[in-house]
């Protein structure tokens, strides 16, 4: 396969005498291993996106043999969700520092002892503590990959070509994801969706020690240990916050609620974290070397792109959960079967993802932003003419295919436009900022949507059993149902909208602004 020329990896981006890094002499001819490399970034973001669906799907099996309370069930998600969430700015910044190749093994080795750990539970508390450490080393191993393609890619057609491929990865692995925990627990069993880490990690790891190459920030490299402190604490916080909201409730009467907004632990969370967060700004302001660097996200293309993807991190929820839940208690769909009902929106995302990567350099970013989130947003108001026993083929395929269109056309050019003018010095932790933004995003999508969905759900069964309906009937439930997922997926049509106003009112960078460095969204 003949590779076009590119430029190369910049001589005081690769830390001089490691193994691997380029002599003066070569710095001017691509780095003949650079798709290698590609490789091993793509398999590892690929196993932190699957890792996070397959579960899902396993939870129930796992509550069952591990005899988890189903109040206590939730954890084995959210004690991921807070780590990762949490973790993400600080991991990305010790990339930068310690080296992003060293980085990536130790993610993966660790990534795989937590997988194994999970797998071989013998109770919920390991389990948890699991799951935990698997977050850990996962804002340790997302930020560290992405920072290695920023400075491996630097020409604009092979650079758009990277961004293709986790553009693929990040829409499409969930749904594969769902594919795959479906099969794993229901023909093996549920500790085989982390066990099946194990092997992929290692020999990721092992293949990753010869074919990548060293890269680290130089100049002033003290730790903020302040900002780490006051950011980890912060990001925790509100990730919790989002997601105790989001819990549900049963009632003695046997109705649901969430949370909600008001609860006092929340309001405490939620506090809390603003607090924080807002005495890690105006430290940020203050300290020499700062943990984040607030010229990364002021600047307007970075600060709009770290915008869209909070905000599209929040709308996709309400597609990927609710349309889950309308495959699997509305529809009656079985996990693996859940997961094939996904795989168009993966197939069609994965192959038009090529299209995007070849359109960028060509067309900028914000042509493709604008028309991709114009199309998610009609993708979800499409979602609202599903009911009850409604025809796949003809009400949600249509809508799983826009919505993969415009999802392919707004990960790769935003990702792009995320570090814009981001020099190797700041490659981690500004690609760890956009992975902070789509994790708060799905955090805040989940805890928002649930809540306006179960209190619409409450709402419309109260007006069926008003009118005459059956209260135990299952139809009854479903249309109620229906009607609150409804809901959700005009607020997540509300969420794109704006997105599509950021993308053309903030962000202004054209195709020859385009930078030599990349970041994308795990």
């Amino acid at each position: 396969m003949s590779e076009p020329p590119t430029t190369t990896v910049a001589a005081d981006e690769v830390a001089p005498g490691t193994p691997g890094a380029p002599r003066a002499a070569d710095t001017a001819s691509p780095d003949p291993r650079r798709w290698r490399i590609l490789a091993v970034v793509a398999i590892t973001q690929l196993m932190l996106v699957l890792d996070a669906s397959i579960m899902n799907i396993a939870l129930p099996s796992a509550a069952a043999d591990l005899g988890i309370a189903d109040a206590d069930v939730q954890w084995a998600v959210t004690a991921y969700t807070l780590a990762f969430g949490g973790l993400l700015l600080l991991g990305g910044r010790v990339a930068d520092y310690m080296g992003r190749k060293r980085a990536l093994l130790v993610g993966l080795v660790g990534f795989a002892a937590a997988s194994a750990l999970g797998g071989l539970a013998t109770n919920g508390a390991t389990l948890f503590g699991a799951r935990a450490l698997q977050g850990v080393f996962g804002a340790l191993l997302a930020p560290a990959a992405l920072a290695i393609v920023t400075v491996t890619f630097t020409e604009p057609r092979e650079r758009a070509k990277a961004f293709g491929v986790f553009g693929a990865i990040a829409g499409g692995g969930a749904a594969i994801g769902l594919i795959a925990g479906g099969a794993l627990t229901e023909y093996l069993d549920w500790r085989w969706c982390l066990l099946v880490n194990l092997p992929i990690a290692l020999v990721t790891a092992a293949i990753g020690v010869r074919v990548v190459r060293e890269s680290r920030a130089h100049g002033d490299t003290r730790f903020d240990i302040p900002g780490a402190l006051l950011s980890t604490v912060g990001l925790v916080a509100l990730v919790y916050g989002f997601t105790e909201a989001a819990r549900t409730v049963v009632h003695p009467d046997g109705t649901r609620s969430t949370v909600g907004w008001t609860d006092p632990f929340v309001l405490t969370l939620l506090i809390g974290a603003v607090a924080l967060l807002t005495a890690f700004v105006l430290l940020e302001r203050r300290v020499a070397n700062p943990l984040l660097p607030l010229r990364i996200v002021l600047d307007r293309n970075r600060g709009g792109s770290y915008l869209i993807f909070l905000l599209t991190g929040a709308g996709m929820m309400s597609m990927f959960l609710f349309m889950t839940f309308y495959f699997q208690y509305v529809m009656g769909y079985e996990p693996l079967r859940t997961g094939f009902a996904f795989l168009p929106f993966s197939l069609v995302l994965i192959a038009f993802a090529g299209v995007v990567a070849r359109l960028l350099p060509q067309t900028g970013p914000r042509p493709l932003m604008v028309t991709g989130l114009a199309l998610a947003t009609a993708a979800m108001v499409m979602l609202t003419r599903t009911e009850p026993g409604s025809d796949y083929w003809t009400v949600v395929f249509p809508a799983l295919v826009v919505m993969s269109l415009g999802m392919a056309m707004v990960f790769i050019p935003v990702s792009s436009t995320a570090l814009v003018g981001v020099g190797g010095h700041d490659a981690g932790v500004a690609s760890a900022t956009l992975n902070t933004a789509q994790q708060v995003g799905g955090s805040l999508g989940i805890a928002l949507l649930s809540t306006l969905a179960l209190s619409a759900t409450t709402e419309k069964f109260t007006s069926l059993v008003a009118g005459g309906a059956d209260p135990a009937s299952p139809a009854t439930q479903a249309a109620a149902n229906v009607a609150g997922y409804h809901v959700a997926y005009l607020v997540g049509a509300g969420l794109f909208a704006l997105s599509l106003v950021i993308a053309l009112v903030v962000v202004s960078a054209r195709r020859t602004d385009l930078p030599t460095e990349a970041a994308v969204a795990a």
